[in-house]
Parts: C-alpha cells; structure tokens; sequence
C-alpha cells in the first residue's frame, strides 16, 4: 500500500520466518480451512438509535455456511451486531444491555468519544455486571467507518464475535450507487465445526495470536458481490480479527483508496496489496467497467492465499458512462500536531518469543496499579501466564489490566510526537484511544500521505513516527490490537490533563 515506507511486496518478504515460528502454516485445529462458499451477509440496515439498545449474549452464526449454525456471542443476536448509522454531530445514546455470564464494556473503536464513555473496564468505568446495563452518550465529531466492541476479555469476547461497525455519515456523502460495509473476521473451528477453545493460549500470545482457519465477511463465507457495468460501490472495510493481517490484492478492479480508520485521505489507487491489521479500517471506492469477473485475493500469508470474495459485474449498465474520479472526502475537524513545540518520546515496543526479548530481556517488570485485580493477563481463567511473567513490554513495562501509571502525561493542547520502535520480530498494530494522530514517518523516511490513523501496523524491526494534539483530556489505552498481545502485556496509558 502507498501510504506505507516500504512497499507492501517488502513488508510482506518479512513475515516467513514469523510464520514458521508462530505456527500459522498448519491451520488449526485439523479442521479444513473454509474459504468463500456459501452466502455473503447482508447488512443490516441502518439503525433508529433514538432507543437503541445492544444485548450481548449468545447466539448462533452460520460461520461455515447456511447449514452450519455455531454457537458464538453476539449483540441483539447476531454476528456482526447491528450496522449503527448516526450522522455526524449527531447526539448518539445507546444502552448496553449485558446477558452474557461475564462482565463486558464497549469502546467506540477510532471515535473520538470523552473519557467516560471509552469502554475501558476500571480505567474509564465499572465493568457492566451479568444482567446489568450501562448508557453511552456522545457525539461524533467526525465522519467515517468506525466499530465497537468490547474491551473487557476482549481476546475472548470479540473472537466468539462480539462486534459491530458505527457508520458516522458525512454531512455531503460522495456520489455512489451502493454503501457497503464487510467486516473481516477470522475463525478457529475444530474437526466438529465449532469454535475450538483455548482463548488466551500461551502460545498465541506469544506468537502471532490466535489466527483462525475459517474466513468470514459480516459473519458468512463470501459470496460474490453482483454488479453492474459503471456502478460506483463505496467498499468499507474493517479488520474485526484478533490477530489475523488481511493484505488484499484487488487485481483489476483498481479501487481508490478515500479513507483510513475513518480519516479522508488523499484519493489514491493501489500500486501494492492493501494491508489491514486488526482494527484498521479503509474505505474504497470501486467503479465497475464492462462485464467481467474480479477475484479479491488475500495474500498476505504466504503459501496461505486464498480468494477473499469476487466481484461479478454484468447485465445492463447502470448509467451511460463511468462517473469523474473521486473526489477527496471533506476533513474532519482534527487539529493540525504542531511540530516545531512537539513533546517527543521515544517508545520501544519489546517482549515475544524468537530471541527478540528488548531491554532487560526476563527481567521484565510488571505494571498495574488497578488493585481490583481484574487483571486482563489471566486470560479468563484458562491458565495462561497467570501468576507468571508477561511477555509484551512497552518501553521495558509489561502492563496487567487496564489500569496502570502512565507513560507519558501532557498538558491540553499540547503536541506529542512519539518515535515508536518495533524491537520484535512480530507484527503490531498499535492502536491510541480517543485521538487520531499523523503518521509522520517510517524508518526515517516521510509517508507519502501523512495519513491520519487511530492504529498503525507496524512491521517487525520497523520504526514510526507519529504526531497528534492531546486535546481529548483523561487517561488513553496506547496498545496493541492483536487482542492476545494486548493481554500479555504490550499496553499502557498515556495521560491528558
């Protein structure tokens, strides 16, 4: 992809030996890996948000097929949870309503919501009992694709399929046909067709985390997407996978690349496969040409490509010719970091297995000051690293729970600029709540877009500068979004005051 230092061909030679370390190359569990049969979701229409209420509880999704119910978590009983559609600057309540056994949260993932209402168990609320509820209010400030899901055992609780996507709609939406949005997602079936246990393993939070063998888009196997010659398709995706890079190669179909983790960015077209790591979100813009098949093809794992969906366009055109180009989407109101009074911190990102243990290597500390003990790195019971060492560190700390000091504490307004390192030898999309920040840079050398993102997938060994005003003021999540590394430790807190 453009917007990245090296080009997608480069990051993705990187990954072979991670792979032969992590696993990934036999899929789980022996079960077949299930790639584009059956039906694609439809998306649920927009929803009434004036009593929107999101129950999270168990219920069944046809993750293999129409024929093939498997029990997982969801909200109002279904994998994605219902598509939310608000415009921007629109005051948005809903209620979350828990019917699971288990404690739960949502965070608005990329939105820039205050403090109170991030979803983050112990550090911005109580953690919603079994058979209790909590209401988030807010209001967006800015359009784009955004989601929710949990933030309490999320390594559990969005891998069994607790998520959703929010849509904020622009205020003048460009010209297009068809609106759609697919959700990426990942499943670890075993030989029986069931989700396989194990949620928090050792060896995935150690590794790459739990990547799965059975691929969906909003909850099914993929099915291909008809349409007609000079139909305009705005194409949004998200990545609602606890491990899993997707690097989407779109072949002929040539979209145009309008937005990233919400933000409007220059309009550009694919030169390199699209890489989304978990969390991350792009919006396209496809426009059909004569009658022919597309396949979308993810290639990111190698000797693991396989056909992501298709892409079908015939019958009569839609119009009489193609539209213009796109144009860019109208900015959202995020202040400009300035970079001559920028405070700058350097971060190392360290820990995992392969030899890449950073700074003191075993003699990592552990940070966490929730005395609650609702410590996300005991896995929820299932053994892993509970009373042991963590293995993920941010600047030499490896954090348990949510709640710990902070790595860096700003005043209002004022700038930061983070030199952030990869010292592993594992992939990592670092994700920063309640804020949007610049990618400046990228082993020392200049993006070509200074793209506005909430998470930036870092390669292994690779260095990232990033920029943003700290103007949203509380206690942020700085983490990374492969959910198992989350949990072992590679996270922390940066303070707005």
């Amino acid at each position: 992809m453009e917007t990245f230092d090296m080009s997608a061909k480069e990051l993705l030679t990187t990954r072979r030996a991670v792979l032969a370390g992590s696993g990934v190359l036999a899929l789980g569990g022996g079960a077949a890996a299930i790639f584009g049969a059956g039906g694609r979701a439809p998306v649920v229409a927009g929803t009434d948000t004036d009593n929107l209420v999101l129950k999270a509880g168990k219920t069944s999704a046809p993750l293999a097929g129409e024929n093939a119910e498997v029990p997982v978590w969801g909200y109002n009983g279904s994998v994605p949870g219902p598509e939310i559609r608000i415009r921007q600057g629109q005051a948005f309540e809903a209620m979350l309503d828990n019917g699971l056994d288990e404690e739960t949260t949502i965070h608005w993932h990329g939105v820039r919501v205050p403090n109170a209402m991030d979803g983050v168990p112990h550090l911005t609320q109580p953690p919603v009992e079994p058979r209790d509820s909590f209401r988030y209010a807010f209001t967006p400030q800015d359009a784009g694709t955004f989601w929710y899901h949990p933030h309490q055992r999320s390594f559990e609780q969005v891998g069994r399929g607790l998520y959703g996507p929010l849509i904020i709609e622009e205020a003048d939406p460009p010209q297009v046909d068809r609106d759609l949005v697919w959700m990426l997602d990942d499943w670890r079936l075993n030989d029986q067709g069931q989700i396989s246990g194990g949620f928090g393993s050792r060896h995935d939070a150690m590794m790459a985390g739990r990547i799965g063998n059975t691929i969906t888009i909003n909850g099914k196997p993929s099915a291909p997407l008809i349409a007609r010659p000079n139909e305009r398709i705005r194409l949004r995706l998200v990545n609602a996978a606890n491990a899993r890079i997707f690097g989407l190669d779109f072949g002929q179909l040539d979209p145009v690349v309008i937005a990233l983790d919400g933000q409007p960015v220059e309009p550009h077209r694919l030169t390199d496969p699209l890489l989304l790591g978990p969390a991350m979100r792009a919006d396209l813009i496809i426009d059909l040409n004569d009658p022919t098949e597309h396949s979308i093809r993810d290639v990111f794992y190698e000797g693991l490509e396989y056909d992501l969906s298709a892409v079908i366009c015939k019958g009569e055109p839609i119009r009489g010719a193609r539209l213009p180009e796109p144009a860019p989407l109208p900015s959202n109101p995020l202040p400009e970091p300035r970079l001559p009074s920028a405070k700058r911190h350097q971060i190392l990102f360290g820990g995992g297995m392969m030899g890449m243990m950073s700074g003191d290597g075993g003699s990592m500390m552990s940070r966490n000051r929730s005395g609650s003990g609702m410590m996300e790195g005991r896995m929820g019971g299932s053994g892993m690293m509970s009373g042991g060492m963590m293995g993920w560190t941010v600047n030499g700390v490896s954090a348990t729970g949510h709640v710990h000091d902070p790595i860096i504490t700003v005043a209002r307004g004022e700038t930061l600029l983070l030199d952030m390192s990869n010292d592993t030898a594992w992939w990592h999309p670092i994700h920063l709540h309640g804020h949007s920040f610049r990618v400046l840079s990228r082993n020392g050398r200049p993006t070509r877009y200074r793209e506005w993102q909430d998470t930036v997938l870092m390669a292994p060994q690779e260095r990232v500068e990033i920029a943003f005003v700290a103007d949203n003021p509380g206690d942020w999540m700085f983490h990374c979004h492969i959910l198992e590394h989350q949990a072992a430790g590679m996270m922390a807190t940066i303070r707005v005051n």
